[in-house]
């Protein structure tokens, strides 16, 4: 973030590049660069002559670069933005010759989303000298809920953890769904509010009863018959609570109690950092640490692989949901 703040201020103090190139797994960041620039650099009489969007499965390199080198028209510049420029990642090598050469009096933006260019490459250093190369990375679960406090928190909303926990369980670090999710809320709730659980379920259609992270809880504490409860509602519910997504979720929970419990330094921050977990939820990891041996933690790993492999139709007999999440709790109970 703190990079991209610098990107946009230099924007704000004239100090304009002439090529960004956006790349990396997150398009949340590589759409705020690109819609910013195309809102920012050029006034609403210049865009009409000035301002290009190109597409990158409609146009080739050599379009891009003979759209880059037009003059601009009753302007000091400019801009041509071209989106989805990763499917042009076969020949992205050829804008080396425009990138030694630039045109002073455009800005070209490439979003070149999901991939990255080899920073070793002569293309890349290339780019980078001439302009901004900056790579949009995909955070770490454990990181989304701080992301998500900051973007709240610049829009004078609040989050309670359990919230926030809510959705990453659902969204996954997805910014850009997570961001749409959060802008639906700004909309509904005045703005000081502190967003609740009960407002993910009510306004985002999340059960704060029957999810993966309640279904996870009720299993570290052993508590069968919740985990059984949320089961059957899951069962009655597939099209909401994929067992596939389930599966993983309840796979990745393991894993990092299996993490835990090789970890020597169990300092609470230590371990939130290594295992990926907001330290507000630690006590309920504490918990299922107790509960589950590392030789059980081991065995039920085994078993939620076995169960995945079911989920996705292989040899599993065409087996229900109902039959595979009572499966999973046996394993993991027994």
């Amino acid at each position: 973030m703190d990079e991209v703040i610098k990107i946009v201020n230099d924007i704000k103090a004239g100090n304009i590049k002439p090529i960004y190139f956006l790349m990396g797994e997150e398009s949340y960041y590589i759409d705020k660069l690109s819609d910013y620039i195309e809102k920012n650099v050029l006034s609403e009489e210049e865009k009409g002559f000035n301002q290009t969007v190109l597409y990158g499965r409609d146009v080739s390199i050599e379009d891009i670069v003979a759209t880059a080198k037009r003059y601009p028209m009753m302007a000091d510049r400019q801009v041509v933005i071209v989106k989805e420029a990763q499917e042009l990642s076969r020949t992205i090598d050829k804008l080396e010759s425009y990138a030694d050469n630039p045109m002073p009096s455009t800005v070209l933006v490439i979003c070149y989303k999901y991939k990255t260019l080899d920073k070793r490459k002569k293309v890349t250093k290339t780019l980078a000298k001439a302009g901004i190369v900056y790579e949009s990375k995909k955070l770490y679960e454990n990181q989304v809920g701080d992301w998500i406090k900051r973007v709240l928190s610049g829009k004078k909303y609040a989050i309670e953890p359990k919230a926030s926990a809510m959705l990453v369980e659902f969204l996954g670090t997805n910014l850009s769904k997570i961001n749409n999710e959060l802008e639906k809320l700004q909309i509904i709730l005045p703005k000081g509010s502190t967003i609740t659980p009960k407002d993910i379920e009510e306004n985002i259609g999340f059960s704060k009863d029957f999810n993966v992270f309640e279904l996870r809880k009720a299993i570290g504490e052993r508590n069968q018959l919740k985990a059984y409860t949320i089961a059957e509602n899951f069962a009655n519910n597939p099209k909401e609570n994929p067992m596939v997504v389930t599966t993983s979720l309840v796979f990745g929970f393991f894993i990092q109690l299996l993490k835990y419990h090789g970890l020597k330094d169990r300092n609470p921050k230590n371990v939130a950092a290594v295992i990926g977990v907001n330290p507000f939820f630690l006590k309920e990891y504490d918990v299922a640490l107790k509960n589950y041996p590392m030789r059980k933690v081991s065995q039920i790993v085994a078993s939620l692989r076995e169960i995945d492999v079911k989920s996705k139709g292989v040899g599993a007999n065409a087996m229900t949901n109902s039959d595979l999440l009572k499966e999973m709790l046996y394993n993991i109970f027994n």
